[in-house]
């Protein structure tokens, strides 16, 4: 089974494999910097598990957990 984004502990760094959605949610993760072979650090995990607080090309970002399900990651 594939490890996604929303498995990453806080603290640890994972390198982005791909994303297994398509279309417009694909378009707007890419948008945001989230590419194939980009490391991701997560920060935060709010105290519910939602959303997600990720560190990706020397900016922070804010992911809600669906979001992170669909970005595979090694």
């Amino acid at each position: 089974m594939d490890k996604t984004l929303r498995d990453v502990k806080v603290g640890e760094t994972a390198k982005i494999k791909k994303i297994k959605v398509k279309g417009p949610l694909r378009r707007r993760l890419m948008d945001m910097g989230i590419t194939k072979g980009e490391d991701i650090f997560v920060r935060k995990v709010a105290p519910l598990g939602d959303p997600i607080e990720i560190n990706l090309r020397g900016y922070e970002l804010t992911l809600r957990k669906e979001d992170a399900e669909n970005i595979i990651v090694e």
